[in-house]
């Protein structure tokens, strides 16, 4: 008897912990959710021309999700399918600290990427987190470890963020990178109502509407035209998102951030480019929603419309978005690039690649499909 009450007041102690322990992570999720913007951000964003009056829209139509995809997208989901998680360990590289040229890139993952270039750190959407999600409890877990702590980054001139989604914008790398770094933080319009409520001075808050342009360590930084989304709970488009033209005194780098092809990329090309490298968002892209997520394909189109030497994909192999294969989108890059006489770098998470002399592509991740 005095045994089996010892297992059930063991029982009550570990439920009663696991509780606790849940109330605990779930604590944060409103702060997570992010801000309201208001006051003057909010007057700036009423006078943007992609602001409807009551968000924020793309130059074309976008459709989230394909009208009647819901059973196929339930079909997807419960189908055994392609491996849509890598059969061993991802590697991962500590990238070397010695920069090789005057523009590096080092790659950590998903969309988190390091550029190096003519002397200067610009990091673009740092996402540090295990699960891109408002809390650790559930939500799209991490497949590969970071190649380093947050808290060890070299010092950085610029943190630029995209859009507002969860494996872009994460509450805590945000509250690490105030703490750790003095760097400023570039954002489309509205976005720094998140960054408000996180902690992030004033001061240290750039917000920027598609083709303007602010001047940060001498790189010119723009935010540019995407066809995507916005939104960290149940409105739709409260804050802009884009892409992104960093330009020094002789090399160009453009980024993607999440977006749909469109005829855009001509234009952004012509009056940007061209650029020494394009980091293309690559990976979670389905039938069901084709407008604002690029497959392989179309990420090469874009690229080639941009007028990029260089291409490298982002947005692959970290975390699990979309029902295609963990593999298949560096495949089906892998393959349009050879059949278009391409560069093409496709870095392990960690590895610094040298614009100008990056290694041939190796097909690491094949052994993991």
């Amino acid at each position: 008897m005095a045994g089996n009450r010892a297992l059930r007041m063991g029982a009550i102690l570990a439920g009663a912990a696991a509780v606790a322990a849940a109330g605990w992570a779930l604590r944060e999720v409103p702060a997570a959710l992010g801000g309201r913007p208001s006051g003057r951000r909010a007057e700036r964003m009423r006078r943007s021309p992609h602001f409807t009056g009551t968000a924020f829209a793309n130059s074309s139509p976008v459709a989230v999700a394909t009208p009647g995809q819901g059973g196929r997208l339930l079909r997807d989901m419960m189908a055994s399918g392609p491996r849509r998680k890598p059969a061993g360990p991802v590697p991962v590289l500590v990238p070397s600290a010695a920069v090789e040229s005057d523009l590096d890139i080092v790659w950590y993952g998903h969309a988190t990427t390091l550029v190096e270039i003519e002397g200067r750190r610009v990091l673009f959407d740092p996402v540090w987190s295990d699960r891109c999600s408002p809390t650790p409890l559930v939500g799209p877990k991490r497949l590969h470890p970071l190649p380093v702590p947050a808290e060890e980054l070299p010092p950085l001139d610029a943190i630029v963020i995209s859009h507002d989604h969860y494996d872009h914008l994460d509450m805590a790398t945000v509250r690490t990178l105030t703490r750790t770094q003095v760097a400023p933080f570039l954002v489309p319009l509205g976005v720094g109502a998140h960054l408000d409520r996180w902690g992030v001075p004033a001061n240290r808050i750039i917000e920027l509407d598609w083709d303007e342009t602010c001047t940060i360590a001498g790189l010119r930084v723009i935010l540019t035209e995407a066809r995507h989304f916005s939104g960290r709970a149940f409105s739709r488009n409260p804050t802009l998102w884009g892409s992104w033209v960093l330009a020094g005194e002789r090399r160009k780098v453009f980024y993607t951030g999440d977006s749909g092809y469109f005829d855009g990329y001509g234009r952004l090309g012509a009056q940007y480019g061209p650029f020494d490298v394009t980091l293309m968002q690559i990976g979670a892209y389905s039938p069901s929603w084709p407008d604002i997520h690029m497959t392989p394909e179309e990420a090469v189109e874009a690229h080639l419309a941009l007028g990029g030497d260089l291409l490298m994909p982002v947005h692959w192999a970290t975390f699990v978005l979309a029902f295609h294969g963990w593999a298949e989108p560096v495949d089906r890059l892998w393959r349009e690039a050879k059949a278009r006489g391409l560069r093409l770098a496709v870095p392990r998470p960690g590895e610094r690649i040298s614009v100008d002399r990056p290694p041939a592509v190796d097909a690491w991740w094949q052994a993991l499909a």
